[in-house]
């Protein structure tokens, strides 16, 4: 295991440890505010070092840009204003990110992995934060009378201090997952008295990582990347080349997952991303329910229990990534909060205008978060065509289709859906432009042919088709899929 993997794997560990400090210890919002800064800070300074300077550079950008740039609590709302404070914070954000990334090509030391990972997940904090200022005003100058629920629930009220105490929050640092400023301040003033049944939900997800660090090891021990660009490599037989690729996947999403996993943990040891089951909490968002949010605080106050789940922090679907028939139902159920990031802070605030561009917009900032290294773009930018292919065969093959038919077609799906994320698995491994195109090369770009083949064939079986067929069907099932309970 690499030093760095080491490094991850103790902050991890430290930080789930540290979560029944601020249920069991700290019974204050003070308290939990400041003790939880403390600690992120020194998980930073001890695993970032010197380089913990980047992070600080960025969050007292963003200090300068809410106490400067946002709209005072006596103004009148102002869109086009806000508009400029979620579009500074976008540009001081990417635009330090960029900076942090080449930096080494000023002479200056390049950070370390640790302290790059560190950095996304700030980014995403700094301009949610700006979103939800920008949001919360919006909302203050609705005088419609079924917004106050809402209102009460989603406006945020920040500091220059609060600021920084959010942004250095020990939990979901170096991998997630991704909360709001509200969910924190919820959290800070979460009821000591809440039953939030810790335990029960700590071992239920808890249980899925034996199974999952198994199989990392065990693929991990016999197929590294490595080999990919060797010439040995390249001489195996072009069956070999195109096998490899799974074996890749797996371990590269068996990693991820192992990381996803601690991250619920360490936020459900502490009780972030805790809401009463009744309020309908989702993904990223937290309670969609108000009224039963309203309702089910008002009788905890009275001494009455409450149920409470940590649907706001789910950050993995594994039945979802693994068995979900569809290509887009296994990107949503793949690192969950960021998905919801950008569903939430690029893809609905693209402007109506480039509507149609929505998805490869939002794929683009994708791939920037992730690094500025070309196989992350050739891997993203890939997945609008599959997209677009894998829509064209369901209207084709499935829509209208008997209930036979659809499965089958859903498992021949599903088998090439996992072989598209394999494929571009290697641009996210590879990361170099020669690598990724010399190993899509070695297997004669099957991923692109085998997807303009599906494009192609959709699209002819549709014109040919009568015009009364291609009315037929109900597609309402894909988007209600969830985990593996509808694949079966």
């Amino acid at each position: 295991m690499a030093s760095n993997d080491v490094i991850y794997t103790l902050a991890m560990v430290i930080s789930v440890a540290l979560g029944p400090l601020f249920r069991d210890v700290l019974k204050d919002a003070t308290s939990r505010k400041y003790v939880s800064a403390a600690l992120g800070f020194l998980l930073l300074l001890g695993t970032c070092g010197h380089h913990i300077i980047h992070l600080l550079i960025t969050i007292l950008g963003n200090c300068f840009i809410l106490s400067f740039f946002c709209p005072s609590k006596s103004e009148t709302s102002n869109s086009n204003r806000q508009l400029g404070i979620a579009g500074i914070s976008y540009l001081w954000n990417f635009g330090y990110l960029a900076l942090f990334r080449t930096i080494h090509w000023f002479g200056i030391s390049a950070p370390s992995p640790v302290t790059n990972a560190a950095q996304l997940f700030l980014t995403l904090r700094m301009i949610g934060l700006a979103f939800e200022v920008q949001d919360t005003r919006t909302r203050n100058s609705d005088t419609s009378t079924d917004i106050e629920l809402k209102k009460k629930y989603c406006n945020i009220n920040v500091s220059f201090l609060s600021v920084i105490t959010y942004a250095l929050c020990y939990i979901g640092l170096f991998t997630g997952p991704y909360f709001k400023y509200r969910t924190y301040q919820d959290w800070l003033n979460l009821p000591n008295n809440a039953n939030l049944n810790r335990q029960e939900k700590f071992i239920k997800r808890a249980l899925d990582l034996p199974t999952i660090a198994v199989a990392f090891l065990f693929f991990s021990y016999f197929f590294n990347i490595q080999y990919v660009e060797t010439e040995e490599f390249m001489e195996r037989s072009f069956l070999y080349r195109l096998f490899y690729m799974v074996p890749m996947f797996i371990i590269f999403r068996t990693r991820l997952y192992m990381a996803w996993i601690m991250s619920e943990l360490m936020s459900v040891t502490a009780g972030l991303g805790a809401y009463p089951e009744d309020s309908v909490p989702k993904c990223g968002e937290g309670p969609t329910d108000y009224k039963k949010l309203d309702v089910a605080l008002e009788e905890e106050k009275e001494g009455r229990k409450c149920e409470y789940n940590f649907e706001t922090i789910h950050n993995i679907d594994i039945y979802g990534c693994e068995l979900a028939p569809m290509t887009k139902q296994g990107l949503r159920s793949w690192n969950m909060t960021v998905q919801y990031w950008l569903a939430n802070y690029v893809h609905k605030r693209v402007p109506q205008s480039m509507k149609a561009y929505r998805v490869a917009i939002t794929m683009t900032v994708s791939a920037f978060w992730h690094g500025i290294h070309p196989g992350y773009y050739l891997s993203f930018l890939t997945v609008p065509p599959i997209l677009m292919a894998e829509e064209s065969m369901i209207k084709a093959f499935r829509d209208g289709k008997s209930a036979q038919v659809q499965k089958m077609f859903d498992w021949g799906c599903w088998f090439f859906k996992m072989r598209g994320f394999d494929y571009m698995c290697m641009g996210f491994l590879l990361l170099k432009l020669s690598s990724t195109l010399k190993y899509w090369y070695s297997i004669y770009f099957i991923g692109h042919v085998v997807m303009l083949l599906f494009l192609a064939l959709g699209k002819v079986t549709l014109t040919f088709r009568p015009k009364k067929i291609k009315d037929l069907g109900d597609r309402d099932n894909f988007k209600s899929f969830e985990g593996n309970k509808k694949f079966n």
